[in-house]
């Protein structure tokens, strides 16, 4: 289509829209996590099971609740670009394996599988012109 022919040249634009839209309800979505203390994060934390990690539940209940939190600020913003996605990308990884461990299947999980193939692509993508990590 000839009308859409043009929008190749505001691909970076695209890419920051895509990155702020994401960190927002990423933001959204960790903060309660992340305010709901230790036993928030000690329940959070337990989903290690399904990886065999069942030790120091708390810290990584708080890494998960850390990590969509600041992931989205940092995602928003472009710094730390790449390491944001990679935590982003393993949080998706295990939030996708409690979903199946819970029965949920691919249907439960498929929210976090999606999220985590955008993150992945992203760390090959980066955060493009409008961010602090341009280059």
């Amino acid at each position: 289509m000839a009308i859409l022919d043009n929008l190749g040249k505001y691909r970076n634009t695209g890419l920051l829209l895509l990155r702020i839209g994401i960190g927002i309800l990423f933001i959204i979505h960790g903060f309660p996590k992340l305010a709901g203390g230790p036993s928030g994060w000690r329940g959070l934390g337990g989903s290690m099971k399904v990886i065999g990690i069942d030790f120091l539940p708390i810290f990584w209940g708080f890494m998960a609740a850390a990590t969509e939190t600041f992931g989205g600020f940092l995602l928003i913003v472009g710094l730390f670009f790449r390491p944001a996605c990679k935590l982003l990308v393993f949080t998706m990884i295990i939030a996708s394996l409690v979903h199946f461990a819970k029965g949920d299947g691919l249907q439960g999980a498929s929210h976090a599988i999606e999220m985590g193939i955008v993150f992945f692509s992203l760390i090959f993508i980066g955060p493009g012109k409008y961010s602090v990590d341009k280059k």
